[in-house]
């Protein structure tokens, strides 16, 4: 089976609909999401939709939780929380009782997907070595998919030894050679030094992994962002993918 992890789309449409053309022409069996589906980016509503048409399994991230009111604002930063309140404002009933229904955690295909950590799956942060090996001594899953760093990292535990680090587009990885923890990076707000959308595409069936990123119209993004008068922040930052 052939497999489209999402993560961390952040009501970035345009972002998404240039990773899914990209999915679309890689050819896939299903499409996994971790969550984050809305937050930041001013098409809550588009995203919602889409991702709800075109996902598998899609998982509840924690702006999508303090959206529909299951957290509170003051989880938040400043800016983050501007923004999940505006979203409060927008997000139709339908898109909000999606989200409200979806899992942070769930198993896929003999992989543990979750929108943090196996350990927190709604905040944890998987950035260090310790947390790393923490989350996979969790589970005993051989591959693990989390989002919500917006980092996308491959983390391999074999014979008591963790390898790997950051994943930048292009980095293979063979599953069959040790336990894996995967991020696949955010499709609407990269935090690794590449602005572009990223993706990861899975081959369960030849045992590897692909991590990818695609161009996308950051501009039209950026003039969303600042017409709905959300934080010049959440524009600004896209130009780089900081």
């Amino acid at each position: 089976m052939r497999v489209a992890v999402l993560s961390d789309v952040h009501g970035n449409l345009h972002a998404l609909e240039a990773v899914l053309q990209a999915v679309d022409a890689a050819g896939v069996d299903e499409v996994w999401c971790l969550g984050d589906v809305v937050g930041y980016a001013a098409r809550p509503n588009e995203c919602c939709e889409l991702v709800r048409a075109r996902t598998s399994v899609c998982l509840a991230g924690n702006h999508d939780l303090v959206i529909v009111g299951t957290l509170g604002l003051e989880e938040f930063s400043h800016d983050a929380a501007i923004a999940a309140g505006w979203a409060q404002e927008h997000l139709r009933e339908e898109n909000r009782a999606y989200l409200a229904g979806l899992p942070s955690q769930t198993e896929r295909a003999g992989t543990l997907l979750a929108h943090a950590s196996p350990r927190d799956p709604v905040w944890e942060y998987v950035l260090s070595e310790d947390v790393a090996l923490a989350a996979l001594a969790s589970t005993e899953a051989p591959l693990v998919l989390v989002g919500h760093s917006h980092i996308a990292l491959a983390l391999g535990l074999a014979e008591g030894r963790l390898a790997g680090g950051l994943a930048p587009a292009g980095t293979e990885v063979d599953l069959a050679a040790a336990r894996w923890l995967l991020n696949p990076g955010s499709v609407g707000q990269p935090r690794d030094g590449d602005p572009r959308a990223a993706w990861l595409l899975l081959d369960l069936g030849a045992r590897r992994a692909t991590f990818a990123r695609v161009d996308y119209d950051v501009a039209a993004t950026q003039a969303e962002i600042r017409e709905a008068g959300l934080p010049e922040l959440l524009a600004v930052r896209l130009e780089s993918g900081s």
